[in-house]
């Protein structure tokens, strides 16, 4: 039973705290929209798409304004677009996106995720079709986010795949120069990709999933943070404890706005994700958090020990709240949407290899970061292929979303705006790993992958 305390601490957390509904996602898909005449399958994606979402964004604003919490952003995430374009009988993939871009402008969402391909284990016409035409479509679009797994703990690590996705990043940064390569903000490689995930930019609608669906995506970086000044010089088994009270009462919100958004808009409820998402803003990032238990700069020995504690204890109090947390759930680490982590990064102390190892145990990966816009391709192929190995040996989802921005150096700041921010652009190692990339195959699934 909720008290007057509580209500009153909750008022507190959205109004000076930055708590938030960071997304309430609707997953649709697109499966019966295949057709042998590219232009049908076109037209019936929009109508579809148009069709579920029509309601989406004044749902989401109806329920902000009758509940008093802030929902941040409306999205769309649609099957992977590789296996609805394959019926087509066409080489050119970008109508696909121009459709998805179209018809996520008439429903007024903030972003639709899904074009996207899974190609762990090899790839099909379709899914080489579609990721050759990533940088096209990224450039001639304006809200499409897309997606590539790459690796899994079943399959192994997809090299030939990686190596294309090295030079399909190089060509959206070239095709986008003028935004800063800000195409690349909406290009993610993962390992281990979830089907229910409701953030950007590599949200897709699983094909394990149903006709449509609603994931909310719940965030409070400002939260833990404040949460965590009460029991300064407190040992770690209580940081743990008032992180999963914290995680559990935020994701108790998220769950409430998930279930009255599904009834209103007749789709099923899919999942809650706590995810701390950081935002540029001052007193909602994740860097903060991490030096509130005790480091004088996110980066320096320890931060890898501290995200650990971070996440786990996110994940305890969210699945005490609920039994449908789902998606990714746990701190997210993007740097050019993290005060703190920008802070680090611009002193010097959070590099390229820390944040590596900080990745093998927080929620995804290498995360907006920019580097020089004359890194080669294989040394950004390289950087997905270590990203998917902690992925694929760890059974985790991880991903990597680089910015290499044109024209610029080592010191300089790339901006993007918005949620997304700005970066400073960090260096990465000189020497190549060319000859390395140009094996191709497959790297074979750990051992611990055979479980059957």
């Amino acid at each position: 039973m909720l008290n007057q305390k509580d209500i009153l601490s909750t008022i507190e957390m959205i109004d000076q705290q930055h708590l938030d509904i960071r997304t309430i996602t609707m997953g649709i898909s697109l499966l019966s929209c295949a057709d042998p005449d590219p232009k049908a399958a076109c037209d019936k994606i929009y109508d579809k798409i148009t069709k579920y979402a029509e309601k989406l964004v004044k749902t989401g604003e109806d329920i902000e304004r009758e509940f008093g919490i802030p929902i941040v952003n409306k999205r769309i995430s649609v099957t992977p677009m590789a296996m609805v374009a394959a019926a087509s009988e066409t080489e050119d993939y970008v109508p696909f996106a121009l459709a998805m871009d179209r018809a996520a402008k008439t429903c007024g969402v903030d972003f639709i995720g899904g074009y996207s391909a899974l190609v762990q284990k090899g790839m099909t016409a379709a899914d080489r079709r579609l990721i050759q035409s990533i940088p096209q479509a990224l450039a001639s679009t304006e809200l499409v986010c897309s997606s590539i797994n790459v690796a899994s703990t079943r399959a192994g690590i997809n090299m030939d795949a990686v190596a294309l996705m090295g030079r399909i990043v190089k060509q959206t940064a070239e095709l986008t120069r003028d935004q800063g390569g800000l195409g690349c903000a909406k290009l993610v490689v993962f390992a281990n990709a979830v089907e229910d995930n409701p953030f950007m930019a590599g949200a897709f609608h699983g094909a394990g999933e149903g006709e449509k669906v609603i994931n909310v995506g719940v965030s409070g970086p400002g939260v833990v943070c404040h949460a965590l000044q009460a029991v300064r010089g407190q040992p770690f088994d209580v940081v743990a404890e008032t992180i999963k009270k914290t995680a559990f009462r935020v994701t108790r919100m998220g769950q409430l706005v998930a279930q009255e958004a599904s009834r209103r808009l007749d789709a099923p409820f899919g999942i809650v994700d706590l995810s701390l998402a950081p935002t540029p803003a001052v007193g909602d990032s994740v860097a903060r958090i991490l030096e509130e238990m005790g480091l004088e700069v996110c980066g320096t020995h320890g931060t890898t020990a501290a995200l650990a504690l971070l996440n786990d204890a996110v994940k305890k109090g969210g699945v005490m709240a609920s039994s449908s947390v789902g998606g990714l759930s746990g701190a997210f680490i993007p740097v050019s949407e993290d005060e703190g982590m920008i802070a680090a990064a611009r002193s010097g102390t959070l590099h390229l290899d820390k944040l590596e190892a900080m990745t093998c145990v927080c929620s995804v990966g290498l995360d907006m970061i920019a580097v020089p816009g004359d890194t080669p391709a294989e040394t950004i192929s390289a950087i997905i292929a270590d990203e998917a190995a902690i992925g694929m040996v760890n059974n985790k989802t991880t991903a990597v979303r680089l910015i290499p921005a044109p024209g610029k150096q080592v010191g300089d700041t790339v901006e993007m705006g918005g949620l997304l921010g700005f970066a400073p652009v960090m260096p990465v190692h000189p020497e190549s790993s060319a000859d390395f990339i140009a094996r191709g195959g497959r790297i074979p699934a750990p051992l611990h992958s055979l479980k059957n």
